[in-house]
């Protein structure tokens, strides 16, 4: 028989992302099922339920100003959504298999359970679970990798899968990250006088210091960049710590101070974010940026998050594919 009438091998691509509330009115719900998680809040029940309970109550108002700030909602999903769009038409360039992309999001919707039922409808032949978080941690793809086996186990659905990790270092997630830079510091007359801030969200020191690779995965991903730039002043940072517990240092803000007090001008990356949603939207372009304004740095140049960029689709699709070129 002609290898043209051969069947193609169906593959779906679940895409891992945190989520984020759709509406004002879904900031609690969502905020409780980010504090209820296990990986997140380390407690049994029913201690872990009223801990989440108390605290999404409390931080409720102030993530609701935060999100009323950008529309009543996180632009994480949409977001997502054209990612996965774009992926899929990538792999489909190719004739080897038919892929279909799916969203998977840990804390709003559409979660796990109702993936699983969209993927045992499409019955591929295999799945491939591909986090948007460029950097593992037990607290976002160990998390999520939890929550879809427990679902798809409940479900029914056994199908052989396999699990992209992370990626800190892949060729084309490293050169979307460069090229938005260079395009950036193209239009200025000296980019050497710049101090680059590489942002990344922060963990509970606890959570490093019990072997979580977060923090290495992070900077490995900021030399692979650095390699590439060979700009000399830089330092890679964290911000988003909530509570009174230790985060990972230096805090962002705190370096944004430090600039201020230098002299310095700054270039901003959210080297941890793939798309925008409220902690590069608010916190960095709104919150930071007034601190960067009250301790006289003369420059501020936050960097888009990557999103799109074809580059980083092409990374995703050579991960999926196992063309992966470091």
């Amino acid at each position: 028989m002609s290898n043209s009438f051969q069947k193609k091998e169906k593959v779906a691509v679940i895409l891992l992302n945190l989520g984020g509330p759709d509406s004002l009115k879904a900031v609690k719900p969502f905020l409780f099922n980010l504090f209820y998680d296990p990986a997140i809040m380390a407690f049994k029940n029913p201690l872990r339920w009223l801990v989440a309970r108390i605290i999404s109550r409390k931080r409720t108002p102030i993530a609701r100003d935060i999100y009323q700030k950008i529309g009543g909602k996180s632009p994480m999903l949409g977001q997502t959504q054209a990612q996965a769009q774009a992926l899929e038409n990538r792999l489909n360039e190719g004739k080897d298999a038919d892929y279909a992309c799916f969203i998977s999001m840990r804390y709003w919707h559409p979660f796990a359970a109702e993936t699983v039922k969209k993927v045992k409808e499409f019955n591929p032949d295999r799945i491939v679970l591909l986090p948007l978080y460029p950097h593992y941690s037990i607290t976002t793809v160990g998390s999520s990798l939890i929550d879809w086996d427990k679902n798809a186990k409940k479900a029914g659905l056994d199908i052989p899968f396999r699990v992209i990790r992370d990626y800190p270092d892949e060729a084309g997630y490293i050169e979307a990250h460069v090229d938005l830079i260079q395009k950036e510091t193209a239009k200025l007359e000296h980019p050497e006088e710049y101090r680059i801030l590489y942002s990344a969200h922060g963990l509970p020191e606890k959570v490093i210091e019990a072997g979580d690779p977060y923090r290495d995965r992070t900077e490995k991903t900021c030399r692979a960049i650095q390699e590439r730039l060979g700009h000399p002043d830089h330092v890679v940072c964290f911000q988003s710590r909530v509570g009174p517990m230790k985060w990972i240092e230096p805090y962002t803000e705190d370096e944004i101070k430090r600039a201020g007090i230098e002299g310095k001008s700054l270039i901003v990356i959210p080297v941890s974010f793939v798309s925008e949603h409220s902690e590069t939207l608010v916190e960095l372009d709104i919150q930071y940026r007034n601190i960067a304004d009250e301790v006289g740095v003369k420059d501020y140049i936050r960097i888009a998050a990557i999103g799109c960029h074809k580059s980083y689709i092409s990374a995703l699709a050579n991960l999926v594919t196992g063309d992966v070129k470091e």
